[in-house]
């Protein structure tokens, strides 16, 4: 597990990203997705998904802001941006590229 874990942990901003392309998130509900889609199989670190949205905050690839409290807890919510839009469409292709060539170096 520990091996899967690295390997998907170089792809934390694609996969912030993929979940804010399909609509804004706060961390809580993006960290639920991860464990939802991978059948609790994977969940990042409060830590890293922190800093990670402080990357891609500073890098102009999302924005955050603070959504109405009047709902409950107050949240900090992120939005992608169009430069976060065309990131994340570049991570994926650099994925799939990648994905080909250790599929070609491991005989799949």
């Amino acid at each position: 597990m520990s091996i899967t874990s690295d390997l998907i942990r170089g792809h934390t901003d694609t996969i912030i990203l993929a979940h804010l392309s399909r609509g804004n998130s706060y961390g809580y509900e993006i960290n639920k997705a991860i464990l939802t889609a991978t059948g609790r199989r994977y969940e990042l670190k409060e830590a890293t998904l922190y800093t990670a949205f402080r990357r891609l905050e500073e890098a102009g690839c999302i924005v955050s802001y603070w959504g109405d409290e009047t709902t409950g807890a107050r949240r900090r919510y992120y939005a992608i941006t169009p430069y976060g839009r065309e990131t994340h469409t570049r991570l994926v292709a650099e994925w799939q590229e990648a994905r080909e060539l250790i599929a070609a170096l491991i005989g799949e």
